[in-house]
């Protein structure tokens, strides 16, 4: 494909609008309104989500990982090794940023906010639900950094379900665990025809969310 093929690529919206008027005035509870959505059309990975974070030297970096709760609704729950590259920026910068998109219904979530690790117990329980071989794995990678081979791996894994032979669950390791994000800033998008695009953006003022319409 051409740049020019690639540059005259583009998508008419037109399925729904957006006003003020339509949404609830918390922000996270109209997100879950628009989740459920997005779950009852049977979108591809609805709980699909690029996290943004930025490490010690400023240094942007952003990954896809799943949504996997909405604690207290208001906060957005996901799992992961913290010594990956993630958890380190996030030891460094407890700042990051979500973003949800889903096509299928000509909509993108924005979400900016704070990061905390969540309770030691919801982290315990959500790892011993999950399936034998994804608790093996999160003992067996050591994630982000560098292996030698793919076999190495392969053996890390074998090690371990040696080390815990007949064992179910696992115990959850140290080294992973949740974090929620507890968001200061949500905008909801939703296309529009000629990219003139509703906008809605909720920014919190203390305990209550103010929200404005944004230019597309």
């Amino acid at each position: 494909m051409t740049d020019q093929q690639l540059a005259d690529l583009r998508q008419t919206y037109a399925q729904r609008t957006l006003s003020e008027t339509d949404v609830l005035p918390a922000a996270v509870a109209q997100f879950r309104v628009w989740l459920d959505e997005a779950l009852q059309a049977r979108l591809d990975e609805p709980t699909a989500m690029t996290l943004a974070t930025v490490d010690e030297t400023g240094q942007p970096s952003a990954r896809i990982v799943l949504l996997k709760g909405l604690p207290d609704d208001d906060g957005f729950l996901f799992y992961t090794n913290y010594d990956s590259r993630k958890g380190h920026d996030l030891a460094a910068q407890p700042l990051a940023a979500l973003t949800f998109f889903w096509p299928g219904l000509e909509r993108q979530v924005r979400v900016e906010g704070r990061v905390e690790k969540a309770p030691e117990s919801l982290s315990t329980e959500y790892f011993q639900s999950r399936p034998h071989g994804s608790q093996v794995g999160a003992w067996a990678s050591p994630q982000s950094q560098p292996i030698g081979s793919r076999q190495e791996l392969e053996q890390r894994e074998q090690a371990v379900e040696a080390q815990f032979a007949g064992q179910q669950p696992l115990p959850r390791p140290a080294h992973w665990g949740g974090y929620i994000l507890r968001p200061h800033r949500v905008e909801f998008w939703q296309g529009r025809p000629s990219r003139l695009h509703d906008r809605i953006v909720y920014e919190r003022t203390g305990q209550t969310w103010k929200l404005s319409r944004l230019a597309p």
